[in-house]
């Protein structure tokens, strides 16, 4: 009989964060994957082989030292007592359907398969808590991870008042995922800092599954980086009540039997983070104001995915109208779209096969 461990196969949705009012607070995931392939074989020394297929396939580094997927189990391994990875890893296929650039959570999701690869590769059987305290020492922004690995509609925070906590948020990436020299192996970096206990916290939801979202992608990329140099350093008392009045009603409206189009569409709106995004997304206040449930019936609600430029339309039927429509109000803007029609759904998987 052969000792040789199962293949492992790894599927992480992507995710739209924010919702409207909800900025750095709920996410969702959705019916795009970043597939892992992991095989094993004969313990050898040489290295193994990683390859890539499908969005971003041209721009991932193979090195598993400088690619994200490797460097975060590495740092899980690390963590853990391994020095490196397994001698007996053959090779790590990633397969990914979810675009760069575009809002819908793709290094949350290269991030939270990492942490899946490390938890897997050394047999660690992490707790579903544990493994978001490892996702938010290198993505601080807990709505995307946590979404990408509970999966659903999820509300999330941080608890930076508790001071474990407050020295994980201080502690620099660069100590977590080094930038590793050319001549990087095992010696490098032995000795990350270990996430403390209970970093971030989250709710699932309740969800109605007859609303679907419609993602309208432009083509082109947006870093969350500078999306975040456009925010203001502060906000007036009634911006942040009008998306705290939103937020609250937004949560619950989601999930009701028969979701109201007229509720769920006003609470959709925001005044914290698209006002000041628009500048970067020629054509986001016509998509977002002209785009209604009168006259699109089906349509609940409409806002920027993320930090953008993908827009998120949630709507129980007449998907493509909405998407065709969207489209045209972009090519005014000289902008063409890809769109596609996702699900709401559960969050990260791992078999064995």
């Amino acid at each position: 009989m052969s000792n040789t461990r199962p293949t492992i196969v790894i599927k992480v949705p992507a995710t739209s964060a924010n919702i409207g009012p909800g900025f750095d607070v709920v996410g969702l995931s959705l019916s795009l994957y970043l597939t892992l392939t992991v095989k094993f074989g004969v313990p050898s020394f040489d290295r193994f082989d990683i390859s890539y297929s499908g969005e971003g396939a041209e721009e991932v580094s193979l090195d598993p030292y400088r690619n994200l997927l490797t460097r975060v189990a590495l740092y899980v391994l690390r963590c853990n007592n391994y020095r490196s990875f397994p001698s007996d890893l053959l090779s790590i296929h990633a397969d990914n359907q979810i675009p760069f650039g575009r809002g819908l959570g793709s290094s949350g999701a290269a991030v939270i398969a990492g942490v899946l690869l490390g938890n897997a590769l050394g047999k660690l059987d992490l707790t579903t808590e544990r493994m978001l305290d490892y996702a938010l020492m290198i993505e601080r922004h807990p709505d995307n991870v946590t979404a990408a690995l509970v999966g659903g509609f999820i509300g999330s925070y941080l608890r930076e008042l508790d001071p474990a906590a407050m020295v994980a948020s201080q502690v620099p990436l660069s100590e977590v995922l080094p930038e590793y020299p050319p001549d990087a192996g095992e010696e490098w970096g032995l000795s990350p800092p270990v996430p403390p206990l209970g970093i971030g916290h989250y709710v699932r939801f309740n969800w109605n599954h007859s609303i679907k979202a419609v993602a309208i992608i432009p083509r082109f990329e947006l870093s969350t980086a500078k999306a975040r140099e456009v925010l203001p350093m502060q906000y007036s008392r009634k911006d942040l009540v009008f998306n705290m009045q939103r937020l609250a009603v937004l949560t619950t409206a989601l999930g009701q039997s028969s979701p109201d189009p007229e509720l769920v569409y006003e609470a959709m709106k925001d005044r914290v983070h698209q006002p000041y995004r628009k500048t970067l997304i020629p054509g986001l206040p016509a998509v977002t104001s002209q785009i209604t449930p009168k006259s699109h019936p089906g349509l609940l609600g409409i806002c920027l995915s993320g930090a953008g430029p993908t827009i998120l339309a949630l709507a129980t039927h007449n998907f493509e109208a909405i998407a065709q429509s969207a489209r045209e109000i972009f090519a005014l803007e000289n902008i063409e779209v890809d769109w596609k029609l996702l699900e709401v759904i559960d969050g990260s998987e791992v078999q064995e096969l």
